[in-house]
């Protein structure tokens, strides 16, 4: 498995499991295959409500917890928010069953954005979470955090793939020593990804599917991706992207395809502020 430093020493894998959008009820079997599979990177969240079954699969031990990268999100909290954002760090480590995290983020750039970081930052002092950062960051929000604040996120996670590149949000982040991972590497198939007629030719020259060449365009971008399936068959092909590499001129195709625009939602549109800064996760 390839590893990425992360700004503080931590080393992540920069291929991981995700479990956005498994209902509960599956997440436990799913976790259980990803591990057989090969992941050591899981990134769940308490608005996934699912981490109970993420800390489920981890307990049965299949994998050593030395060997494994977990990850997990704070929801939107409201000023003031030092306290709650310690209860719901709390809450999201009994329900993992962990005595620590290694990746902690702020799951959304809305409500008490500074007192949730200051807690945040004291979870990441104390040990319990050796790695924090922030999801959904535009690059002046994320840049406005680093400058006025003591630790500089280790992670920005934040939707990328080939329709929407993020190209000077890579950037930025590379200046200021922040990770870049990428929510939706597959754009949920929109744009027909799987079936795409550049991705699909580039993969031929390989023996691979359209989303093992998006694996691996991201890869050779250095961005941590955490690609999400219920079907161990699809586990299995989205992790064999270490054998192959795209040259230089198939980079640049792929490059073509950006949009410069999200396919799901603009983090910055105020129906979508209102929307997800206005929905509470109970801890």
């Amino acid at each position: 498995m390839q590893h990425v430093t992360l700004n503080n020493g931590v080393r992540m894998p920069i291929l991981g499991f995700g479990v956005y959008q498994i209902a509960p009820e599956r997440t436990e079997q799913a976790v259980a295959d990803a591990l057989e599979a090969g992941y050591r990177l899981l990134d769940t969240a308490a608005a996934y409500g699912n981490e109970e079954a993420v800390g489920r699969a981890i307990k049965a031990g299949a994998v050593p917890r030395e060997e494994l990268f977990v990850a997990t999100k704070l929801w939107v909290q409201d000023a003031p928010a030092e306290d709650s954002t310690r209860r719901a760090f709390e809450t999201s480590l009994a329900k993992l069953g962990l005595d620590h995290v290694d990746l902690y983020l702020m799951h959304q750039p809305y409500g008490d954005v500074y007192g949730q970081w200051r807690a945040m930052e004291d979870v990441n002092r104390e040990g319990l979470a050796k790695a924090i950062g922030v999801s959904n960051f535009y690059p002046d929000r994320l840049l406005d955090l680093i400058l006025h604040n003591e630790v500089t996120p280790a992670v920005n996670q934040i939707e990328t793939h080939p329709f929407f590149q993020r190209a000077a949000d890579h950037d930025l982040m590379r200046r200021h020593g922040v990770q870049h991972e990428s929510w939706g590497g597959f754009a949920e198939g929109r744009n027909n990804l799987f079936t795409h007629p550049l991705l699909g030719e580039i993969g031929e020259a390989y023996d691979k599917s359209a989303a093992q060449v998006v694996l691996r365009w991201l890869i050779q971008r250095s961005i941590v991706s955490i690609p999400k399936s219920v079907s161990p068959d699809r586990m299995a092909q989205n992790f064999d992207v270490f054998d192959f590499a795209l040259t230089d001129e198939q980079m640049a195709r792929i490059a073509t395809l950006d949009t410069g625009a999200s396919l799901f939602f603009d983090h910055r549109d105020p129906e979508m502020v209102a929307s997800l800064g206005g929905h509470r996760v109970n801890g």
